[in-house]
């Protein structure tokens, strides 16, 4: 089994707890189900958050899907000038026999446009 990185993203519409929760979700459901892994299979995930966000944890979304016993961490990402705003950003350290090819990153929505080379 090898240790295989995941990357997402999603474009929140507004700054709040419960949509957050609700856009992370999703978020993080669409990577463990488009690469056929359960919480299991997860290592560690670090979340970051565009500066604008900053009504909640982008990990308790994690939590409140189940994910229990794997570490979690926030971060606040870069705050460059024009960049997308209320942007979640997942990279998810995975087991998994896939070779690296074929790992599905997920960006969802408006964060599709972040990273068309590689958004599934």
């Amino acid at each position: 089994m090898a240790v295989r990185a995941v990357r997402g993203a999603v474009q929140l519409e507004r700054d709040e707890p419960g949509h957050m929760d609700e856009q992370v979700g999703a978020l993080l459901t669409a990577i463990l189900e488009r690469n056929a892994l359960t919480a299991d299979d997860l290592i560690s995930i670090w979340f970051t958050a565009t500066p604008d966000l900053h009504s909640d944890f982008p990990a308790a979304a994690a939590r409140k899907l189940g994910i229990v016993d794997v570490p979690l961490i926030c971060a606040q990402e870069l705050d460059v000038e024009g960049a997308m705003p209320r942007v979640v950003r997942v990279l998810a350290h995975i087991e998994s026999d896939r070779p690296r090819s074929a790992v599905a990153h997920v960006y969802l929505g408006a964060a599709a446009a972040l990273r068309k080379d590689i958004a599934q």
